[in-house]
């Protein structure tokens, strides 16, 4: 995990079920992602927040990319 992304990355805390969020998906899964999923929406969710691809967030511990097709990507743990 790079400090810089973990310092800046807001901490969401944990996602709630009723609210909007994107998949998240381990880093290792990224070249599994199923190509016919329906998500191309350009930007993540995270509890109803909107995030731009390239944002960071922490979750918990719990390090989160938003990747393009608008999907969490776990990337590291914060201490």
């Amino acid at each position: 995990m790079t400090k810089g992304h973990a310092s800046h990355a807001p901490q969401v805390g944990a996602p709630d079920p009723e609210l909007k969020n994107s998949p998240i998906f381990d880093e290792a899964d990224d070249e599994s992602l199923s190509l016919d999923l329906e998500l191309e929406t350009g930007a993540c969710y995270f509890n109803n927040e909107r995030y731009a691809l390239g944002d960071y967030v922490l979750s918990g511990t719990e390090l989160l990319r938003c990747e393009g097709r608008g999907v969490w990507v776990r990337t590291g743990e914060s201490r």
